[in-house]
């Protein structure tokens, strides 16, 4: 058994080593192509951490995983917090020019690939040291004490330059999320529960490390499995999946395809969403389904550790309005500030919401001043505050709402309109299946354009007319379109850049 020196109980590696000490032989984790107990996790994770060591790799150093969803992501995440190594998600579906930012930003002591291939993964600077997983877990030696790193991962995300940021996230605000999202769905130990997100994804770690801290088995099966909505329902059924969280585009495409009755067929009784604003049309589909399932909305930009509030939702609070964002975490809070640099304490009123408390990132990585900019200590005495960006309100329950990124709240015919409750509106028109709403360049001018999918014999100018009885003529899209599906990103959000290519528009400020 690992001596687990420098690690107390409460931290997550040392929370999935309790889980492994009680009941080896229960199962921890498994893939579409193996499965492991938690004694044999544990086994493979300090595994890791001893190849790690043999490498040259030192705590506080940083290791990328260029790995997919997988039970090999999990086995090599946990033994990078053994060996107190930063963790640093790769996308295996990024061009090689992003890969090759990301890794001349982190500048990794060791890059670790699946499986066995002995051939050098593309998009690395020259000099970068790799392995794979398989030849680092055969190294001789004993299995070192856990050790507990300042960083326990980072994760990219697109910075406003154009250059990815790394976010860095410590230990505390780590487990600090990992328990609010596993108490938030309730996951106990008769739970099973799915990984549908995309690893590099800071959102799939809601759905993977609170059931490895809970003891609940995960199944995490690769990537290009789920993307097929025949396919999700298929192994949530086989495997009794009862819990499962995704981003509200995954939902999008399960409603799309006709398949989300099988709800009804499934264990499933909870299902968390976040990652971007939930339509209320596809909420109600979800229960129409299977009137029984918790649906759970969650907040939380990669700043402030994955998710920052949770709020289980009802019809009611859906007969109100947009869907609310809720209340945030103990110990975290939330202060709105208007357009003067002013807290907003009145229900009702916009403001741009900051973010304070235990979950929030230890900064961007080699960016000091992008930093300071983010975190500030200027708004409330003795606190630092994350600025989020986004646009939210207080309701009179005192929930928090969402109404777009200030990015995103334009400003077009001298009214301020939020993209997100066009949408909404869009969303609520008979014959439409889903809809997704951004800006392009239109001639100079910022142009609304609204993607439909619909699910009836729709045209574009009766999509315009049935708008028009749910939104004032000034903020009506300048153009319908009308297209098969939404396509997503490798974070499973619409890819809005793909949708205005093929529509032949510009995204605003990029010419003609």
């Amino acid at each position: 058994m690992p001596h687990r020196e420098g690690v107390t109980g409460h931290g997550v590696l040392g929370a999935v080593l309790d889980h492994a000490d009680r009941a080896p032989d229960r199962p921890a984790v498994k893939d579409l192509d193996r499965a492991l107990t938690r004694g044999e996790l544990r086994a493979a994770a300090g595994r890791v951490a001893a190849g790690l060591l043999q490498k040259g790799v030192e705590p506080g150093d940083r290791v990328a995983l260029l790995i997919g969803n997988s039970v090999d992501f999990v086995v090599a995440a946990l033994g990078c917090l053994w060996a107190g190594v930063t963790f640093v998600p790769l996308a295996i579906t990024d061009p090689d020019l992003r890969r090759a930012q990301v890794v001349a930003d982190c500048r990794p002591a060791l890059v670790i690939t699946a499986g066995s291939d002995q051939t050098a993964p593309s998009g690395l600077p020259f000099g970068t040291a790799w392995t794979s997983l398989s030849a680092l877990s055969v190294a001789d030696g004993c299995t070192p004490p856990p050790v507990t790193g300042p960083i326990s991962y980072i994760i990219y995300t697109s910075g406003t330059t154009g250059i990815p940021k790394g976010v860095q996230i410590s230990p505390e605000a780590f487990f600090t999320a990992l328990e609010a999202c596993a108490d938030a769905v309730g996951l106990t130990t008769d739970d099973r529960a799915l990984c549908v997100s995309p690893v590099h994804f800071d959102g799939s770690f809601s759905a993977i490390f609170p059931p490895l801290v809970r003891g609940v088995p995960l199944v995490i099966p690769d990537r290009e499995a789920l993307l097929f909505p025949r396919r999700f329902f298929s192994i949530v059924i086989s495997e009794g999946i009862t819990a499962t969280s995704f981003s509200p585009s995954y939902l999008r495409l399960l409603r799309a395809s006709g398949r989300l009755a099988r709800l009804a067929d499934t264990p499933l009784r909870v299902m968390a969403l976040g990652g971007e604003a939930p339509s209320t049309a596809d909420i109600r589909a979800v229960w129409a389904a299977s009137p029984g399932l918790r649906v759970v909305n969650r907040y939380g930009p990669t700043e402030t550790t994955i998710a920052v509030a949770h709020l289980e939702l009802t019809p009611e609070l859906l007969d109100a309005g947009q869907v609310p964002i809720g209340h945030p975490h103990a110990g975290s809070s939330f202060h709105l500030v208007d357009e003067h640099g002013r807290l907003v304490d009145r229900p009702g009123v916009v403001g741009e919401l900051y973010v304070g408390g235990p979950q929030l990132m230890a900064g961007y990585l080699n960016d000091p001043a992008l930093s300071a900019a983010a975190l500030r200590t200027d708004v409330v005495e003795e606190a630092t505050l994350y600025r989020t960006g986004d646009l939210v309100f207080r309701d009179d329950r005192g929930n928090h709402v969402y109404v777009g990124r200030s990015d995103r709240v334009i400003k077009r015919h001298g009214v301020r309109m939020s993209l997100v409750e066009v949408t909404e509106a869009l969303g609520g028109v008979d014959g439409v299946a889903s809809v997704a709403c951004t800006t392009f360049d239109r001639e100079g001018d910022l142009g609304v354009v609204a993607f439909v999918v619909p699910d009836a014999e729709l045209t574009p100018v009766a999509v315009r007319q049935a708008a028009s009885a749910r939104l004032p003529e000034t903020m009506l899209p300048d153009q319908f379109v009308l297209v098969a599906d939404l396509p997503l990103t490798s974070s499973s959000k619409v890819d809005e850049r793909r949708l205005l290519t093929d529509a032949g528009l510009s995204p605003p400020n990029e010419g003609a």
